[in-house]
């Protein structure tokens, strides 16, 4: 009787988790909580809409900013955590030295100049998908986000150009080993900021994720 009775509380506490990491979860989430689900599951959570860019201005994202007040801009502190060998910092933190590896395109760098900081969720994207309707400050808060390491990432400048602010549907890094990551954390982040996807960039998701690991994902909500 006892091992029937711890049975039927492992199956409610089963089914109480599956309940937590379900997409209805995310839809009822706040700032600040943290849900863990398959990625494949975060992805059909996405609101699906079509995207306008009207009144769409890159200034009206405010970035690089030194958020900390210790000097190191957005575009430095991302490329002091993300350096394969550290750079030396000097006044005003001007970088010298170090390495980087740009997961784009696979290749390594030893000048920051080279390097370009990438929002994952470009900043037009993210105007057509919601961030229209966010105040400055909700603007300038996703384009100096340091709260996630999926959101801002250091690349090539090549790289970076070459997507410019298209999405999954008519972009995909040139490493064909990382583009499942690439989706993945490209859900994280329209998943962390409670933006929207369109048809296509659905489609293209959907078809990327079909071929990798339903990996799950781990979000805190920003907005």
């Amino acid at each position: 009787m006892r091992f029937t009775a711890v049975r039927a509380a492992c199956a409610v506490l089963s089914a109480l988790a599956a309940l937590l990491a379900s997409p209805a979860t995310v839809h009822a989430a706040e700032p600040g909580d943290t849900v863990t689900l398959p990625v494949r599951d975060a992805l059909a959570a996405l609101s699906v809409h079509d995207e306008d860019r009207t009144g769409y201005e890159r200034t009206k994202f405010r970035h690089w900013i030194d958020a900390d007040r210790d000097g190191c801009s957005t575009r430095n502190e991302v490329l002091l955590d993300e350096a394969v060998t550290a750079p030396e910092q000097g006044a005003g933190c001007q970088l010298t030295g170090g390495s980087w590896y740009s997961t784009y395109d696979d290749t390594y760098f030893t000048a920051a100049r080279s390097l370009d900081i990438d929002h994952l969720v470009p900043l037009a994207e993210a105007w057509d998908s919601g961030a229209s309707a966010w105040t400055p400050k909700e603007r300038e808060a996703y384009a100096n986000d340091l709260g996630d390491d999926r959101a801002l990432i250091a690349v090539s400048a090549a790289s970076n150009r070459s997507k410019s602010d298209q999405d999954p549907a008519t972009w995909q890094p040139p490493a064909v080993g990382y583009r499942c990551t690439y989706a993945t954390d490209w859900v994280a982040i329209k998943t962390r900021w409670q933006l929207s996807i369109d048809p296509a960039e659905q489609a293209a998701l959907t078809s990327i994720l079909d071929s990798c690991p339903n990996s799950p994902v781990d979000v805190t909500f920003a907005h």
